[in-house]
């Protein structure tokens, strides 16, 4: 299996979210439209990369699934220490970064942002007029020492943690050629979410 770029990359999702706000259950396990929100990203995946991981402190929960569960390495809950895991796991020289609640994720998009990964770039990602998307997005093993000095000392935020990084990004303009409405952006955070994203559904979101 291969993927769309000339550079092996290496699917990560991460799953790391507060489940309190859903009595308890993994955002990952969510449904909408019927589908678990992990079953959409993985159907993706399964497509375009040799190696998914799948970075969660609950591994127990996703067994069911055929691909690397993996742990953070840090003890704090954020972002970057997901992107660090799944970098430090992966045997690939790139890893395609997705959060796990982002239910109209397109395979297009996935495929156009490795699809710009040049041995130069260390990372390849969107940009909206709402701002980088770094969940969205490809990294080179290169960023992990990055990832690994800013947690050590808890500066947690991605976008600061890569500032020396070289950055390809996408424009919006691309991006919208490619997802209209931008939706492989949209995730749920709360219960009002998910229940935008099942009216999202009734109105041909997928």
């Amino acid at each position: 299996m291969t993927t769309k770029s000339k550079f092996q990359c290496s699917g990560v999702i991460l799953s790391g979210g507060l489940a309190a706000r859903y009595d308890g259950t993994e955002k990952a396990l969510l449904q909408v439209g019927g589908v678990r929100i992990l079953d959409r990203i993985y159907e993706i995946y399964r497509e375009l990369f040799d190696e998914i991981i799948l970075v969660t402190n609950s591994p127990e929960k996703f067994l069911e699934w055929d691909l690397l569960i993996v742990a953070d390495l840090f003890p704090i809950r954020s972002s970057l220490t997901g992107i660090h895991a799944g970098l430090f796991y992966a045997t690939n020289p790139y890893a395609f970064i997705s959060a796990c609640d982002t239910p109209f994720l397109k395979k297009e998009m996935v495929e156009t942002v490795i699809g710009k990964i040049e041995a130069q770039i260390d990372i390849v990602m969107p940009e909206t007029s709402a701002g980088f998307e770094p969940l969205c997005a490809a990294y080179s093993k290169r960023c992990l020492e990055a990832a690994q000095n800013n947690l050590e000392q808890e500066k947690l935020k991605i976008t600061r943690t890569f500032r020396k990084s070289r950055i390809k990004t996408i424009s919006e303009k691309v991006l919208r050629q490619i997802d209209p409405a931008l939706r492989s952006f949209f995730n749920i955070n709360t219960p009002g979410d998910l229940q935008q994203a099942e009216e999202m559904i009734l109105q041909g979101a997928e």
